[in-house]
């Protein structure tokens, strides 16, 4: 019956906790996934397959009894020894347990926050450093090999716009009247920035802005304000515990062949049809709705063709995968962009792209207005300011990427069991002060006696602790932090409710050192949930 199997069944099989506790400590589903390639009802399947376990000494040493229920899952009930003996084991793997999940580890790009260089990242962009330094975090601790990028957009006409911005802000810093243009940066920080520059230049470039700013002043003020700019954008992520392997400029793409290399590779394979002067990929080719302009007619290369030389330089690395996390109004560059792989021969499921929400920070109650153009953005400074890096990491990964999120300042602030990561951080608190107050010299898990009878709330703790490498798989499959900020929270509740019920210290010897043991392993994995989306782990509150 077995061998019948087709290989992808094993895919389809769970062996998870059942909803209803009275349906056993685990259960699986594998009678049903494998009925139609067995061609036997799954009941007969399953009766089968539970005479054999409960034939087999190795399971049944680890097993009160093993059941059906319902339409044929199997449903086992694990003794209190091999709960106790799994919360020993995982203790023993220290700070490993949970990691190396990974199936296939692949070597991945991950390419995320790339705003353009025209002012400070506001709380959008926070999201999506949050999640992907998260990602990265949690990839990186499954097995797999990532490196992270941050693509610099410094080429362009927003980047005029910028320069001429900044120089007219530098002669009205001067007390020249300027005509700033509707389309200019009106926020206060280009005020800041000019500042910064008049502080370095002197009044050297006023004649060159006064009364409009001439191409040298623009190009000047362009340049500099972008290094400026970088420079504080790196330096308020490093604050934000977000550090970048590599910063990969677009105005470079443009100082190298990169991108007449890329519409020559299309050109030669056929991709390109030049028409009224302007030079089109045939992006329909490849399910794209319809074709696109990468020249046009006046000889200018349009975003989508840097974008396609870009993402050729990182083909050109040999990573097995690229993920790209791409702001709310990008869904429609999807298409285009695996459309551009499959011209170049390459394999669309190499490109990954993942569509972040919009942000909504609301304080007392009111929705705040976002604008970087107009400078009514809530910035990533302040939201550090105000709620702190560990609140806004846990709170801009609570919930998933693709869903639009409401930033309540005012609850992120809060010291109680309403704010989620203070219940979190608390419950790690809690642990590391038990822990500190134990008598008992610190010793390996070798060295405890599991009682041969568990409370219920301390098998439910080992239960929900045993659930942490599934969950680091889940989360690192889904590209989903938000399924660890869950489980955290799940984990504290479970741990409070031990903690009540279960005494630590005033316990006998030998159930005390259980208990601390199970306390040690509880504090390890909330530090290490923690840890995987940036968040701190206090010893104490």
């Amino acid at each position: 019956m077995l061998d019948s199997w087709h290989a992808g069944l094993s895919d389809r099989i769970i062996l998870e906790r059942p909803a209803a506790r009275g349906h056993g400590d685990l259960a699986t589903n594998i009678a049903m996934v494998a009925a139609g390639s067995a061609k036997l009802p799954p009941l007969e399947i399953a009766r089968k397959i539970v005479e054999v376990l409960q034939d087999s000494p190795q399971v049944m040493h680890l097993c009160e009894k093993v059941e059906i229920a319902g339409p044929g899952f199997i449903n086992f009930f694990l003794n209190d020894k091999a709960i106790a003996d799994a919360a020993l084991g995982a203790l023993a793997q220290g700070r490993d347990y949970g990691s190396g999940t990974a199936a296939q580890p692949e070597s991945i790009l991950l390419e995320f926050v790339s705003a353009n260089p025209t002012g400070p990242l506001h709380v959008g962009h926070a999201r999506y450093a949050a999640y992907g330094d998260s990602l990265k975090r949690i990839l990186s601790f499954a097995g797999y090999k990532v490196g992270t990028e941050f693509y610099i957009n410094d080429y362009g006409s927003q980047m005029d716009i910028f320069g001429i911005s900044l120089a007219l802000r530098y002669a009205e810093l001067w007390g020249r009247e300027i005509r700033f243009p509707d389309e200019g940066y009106q926020g206060e920080y280009t005020v800041h920035i000019a500042r910064m520059i008049k502080d370095e230049i002197g009044d050297s470039l006023l004649a060159d802005t006064d009364p409009d700013a001439r191409e040298s002043a623009i190009a000047f003020f362009r340049k500099r304000g972008c290094e400026l700019v970088l420079d504080e954008v790196r330096s308020v992520l490093v604050r934000f515990g977000v550090v970048f392997d590599d910063w990969f400029s677009e105005a470079g793409l443009y100082q190298s062949d990169a991108v007449p290399n890329a519409m020559q590779a299309l050109t030669d394979a056929g991709e390109l049809l030049v028409q009224d002067g302007a030079s089109w990929l045939l992006t329909t080719r490849h399910g794209d709705d319809k074709d696109r302009v990468l020249i046009r007619s006046s000889g200018e290369p349009t975003y989508f063709a840097s974008d396609i030389a870009y993402h050729q330089d990182k083909l050109s690395r040999g990573f097995d995968r690229l993920i790209n996390i791409w702001g709310a109004d990008h869904h429609g560059y999807i298409a285009r962009m695996k459309a551009a792989f499959a011209a170049l021969g390459h394999d669309p499921e190499r490109l990954e792209i993942i569509i972040g929400q919009l942000v909504n920070v609301i304080e007392l109650g009111e929705r705040k207005q976002m604008s970087k153009r107009k400078g009514t953005m809530v910035s990533l400074e302040e939201l550090i300011d105000s709620i702190g890096v560990d609140a806004a990491r846990f709170y801009l990964v609570d919930r998933s990427a693709d869903s639009t999120l409401d930033l309540d300042l005012e609850k992120a602030k809060l010291k109680s069991e309403e704010n989620p990561v203070y219940y979190v951080q608390y419950a790690h608190a809690r642990i590391c002060s038990i822990l500190d107050r134990s008598e008992e010299t610190p010793a390996d898990s070798g060295n405890s006696t599991a009682c041969e009878s568990l409370e219920s709330q301390e098998r439910e703790l080992v239960l929900k602790l045993a659930e942490f490498p599934r969950t680091v798989t889940g989360a690192a499959d889904s590209r989903g932090p938000q399924r660890l900020t869950a489980y955290s929270r799940e984990l504290a509740a479970t741990f409070h409710a031990f903690y009540h019920s279960c005494p630590v210290l005033k316990a006998s010897p030998d159930m005390a050192s259980f208990r601390l043991d199970l306390c040690r392993l509880t504090r390890n994995v909330i530090a290490m949930c923690l840890d995987l989306v940036g968040v701190e782990a206090p010893e104490s509150m």
